[in-house]
């Protein structure tokens, strides 16, 4: 899993899952001496875009509150960006990012994390396209 599609998986990630994973990581290695935060998490506003599905170009939707957060663990950089104002989880999702980056063991259950929330996530949108065929309007042509 490169660094991009984790990072967007830990933004989306369940909040206590992601704070209970960056804690058990905490209890289990004394990063006291390795952990450096570079960017306290901070709230702030970004413009979101999104594409429009038919012509497939992209416009902005308006602005959404977000968090976001950068630690360094070992020298290994982490970072988070969270919707919402939930500084904790934002933290702990930079941790776990710099976490995969610095450490196998913990590495392998952030990978865990994530592929459950990308499982999660499809699911979703099964269950989403599921509901919107329901409304599918079919046309017949007329000669």
């Amino acid at each position: 899993m490169d660094r991009n599609r984790r990072t967007e998986l830990l933004a989306r990630a369940d909040a206590d899952q992601v704070r209970l994973l960056a804690e058990t990581f905490l209890s289990h290695r004394n990063v006291a001496d390795e952990l450096d935060i570079i960017n306290p998490p901070e709230v702030g506003m970004v413009m979101m875009q999104v594409r429009e599905p038919v012509c497939k170009e992209r416009f902005h939707l308006g602005e959404v509150v977000v968090t976001r957060a950068e630690v360094a663990v070992a020298g290994l950089r982490g970072w988070a960006m969270r919707t919402g104002a939930d500084r904790e989880t934002a933290l702990a999702a930079a941790l776990l990012d710099a976490c995969a980056e610095h450490d196998t063991e913990f590495a392998n259950d952030v990978h865990s994390l994530c592929e459950i929330t990308a499982s999660h996530l499809a699911a979703d949108e099964r269950r989403e396209w599921d509901e919107l065929r329901a409304t599918a309007v079919s046309f017949e042509e007329l000669d």
